[in-house]
């Protein structure tokens, strides 16, 4: 094999090939009372649902566009929730105080629903847009130029300034790490290359200024194995402190061996929520945890947080690319330094590869504002 051959391989990342392509676009803008009075000026606050023929008005404009060029998997939320989406088997949303979850199989599930309290005013307006079929990624960059179109239709219709509008493009790659101890012994290539670069190879161009992020999110389950690894005091007023501070001495161990200097452990039942921050955050919100990186920055360090009163079911381990895990090629290399911390990791918790998952999800986020 030539140097070059070789260098070229270094840079990729061999997926089982049953991993799980997901893509969900979400588009958003304020909801003012300027907007408001604009769209429906007559409506009165005194009425039980003041806000419902707004609401009802501009949902069903959206799935009127969206149906005219056969988006076919299309939400529009005004509850102010955040849209969190999954792969399942099972198509259903599920709603809490301050998340919707939206699982389906993007092969098989198609659905339009409204999501908002007639009662209520929301913040924004939020027009989320699931892709379908098989090949999402081959076919990511098409559909991204599908709803911007979409959008731009929907501003111009109610006469919406097209820059109030932000549109953000999630992209994952789900797989088990020990998906070959399983029996599937296929793999596929993947290089990873940043989105914007991605639909450049296909005519498909993203606005100069706009933010990306590149990360990684491990779930790690909590197993009898694991509470047998350490002493817990059950009469203790922070009964589990031995296993979170034995986990965190192993994941960053592990991290550094492999030079990943840029993440978190989250035991704590909450939520992770990684988001491009210019300055470092690192908050709790209610159900979410929230961490803010700047990617451009140097590394951050591994930090943990955690509940030492509580036994939590999972524990989220993540790792945020840098400029230093970014090539020409893409993040196949930094992808790989994860599934070798990870293998040392499950190494050193003697976690059976044929019994165990250890699910790995790869994402590639971008946002912009629309521009005229």
């Amino acid at each position: 094999m030539s140097i070059i051959r070789k260098r070229s391989a270094a840079h990729k990342a061999y997926l089982p090939s049953n991993a799980r392509d997901n893509q969900y676009i979400l588009t958003e803008f304020a909801l003012t009372d300027e907007f408001l009075q604009q769209i429906t000026p007559y409506y009165l606050e005194a009425k039980s649902q003041p806000y419902y023929d707004f609401y009802q008005k501009l949902s069903t404009l959206f799935f009127e566009l969206t149906d005219a060029v056969e988006l076919e998997n299309c939400h529009f939320i005004a509850n102010d929730k955040l849209a969190r989406v999954r792969f399942s088997q099972e198509m259903h949303q599920w709603q809490t105080n301050q998340q919707i979850l939206f699982y389906y199989d993007p092969e098989q599930h198609q659905l339009k629903k409204s999501f908002f309290d007639g009662s209520q005013k929301a913040k924004k307006i939020c027009l989320l847009f699931l892709a379908t079929g098989n090949d999402i990624r081959f076919n990511a960059a098409q559909f991204h130029q599908r709803v911007s179109a979409v959008v731009a239709q929907f501003a111009e219709q109610i006469n919406l300034d097209i820059e109030d509008v932000r549109l953000r493009d999630h992209q994952h790659l789900t797989y088990d790490l020990f998906a070959k101890n399983k029996g599937c012994l296929n793999t596929q290539a993947h290089k990873l290359r940043q989105i914007n670069k991605r639909y450049a190879s296909q005519q498909v161009t993203i606005p100069t200024y706009h933010s990306a992020m590149n990360y990684a999110v491990v779930n790690l389950n909590i197993s009898n194995h694991l509470l047998n690894l350490v002493e817990i005091d059950p009469h203790s007023q922070d009964p589990y402190n031995p296993l979170y501070t034995y986990l965190t001495d192993v994941f960053t161990m592990a991290a550094k061996r492999y030079n990943l200097n840029n993440g978190a452990l989250v035991a704590n039942g909450l939520v992770p929520i990684v988001r491009y921050s210019i300055h470092e955050i690192v908050s709790r919100v209610g159900e979410l945890q929230m961490l803010g990186y700047n990617p451009e920055q140097s590394p951050c360090g591994i930090i943990s947080k955690w509940d030492a009163s509580e036994l939590t079911d999972s524990v989220q381990l993540i790792f945020v690319a840098t400029p230093e895990n970014s090539t020409e090629h893409g993040f196949g290399r930094f992808l790989n330094q994860i599934e070798q911390a990870m293998q040392l990791m499950a190494s050193e918790l003697e976690i059976s590869p044929s019994k165990d998952e250890l699910v790995i999800r790869f994402h590639q986020h971008v946002a912009y504002n629309f521009n005229k």
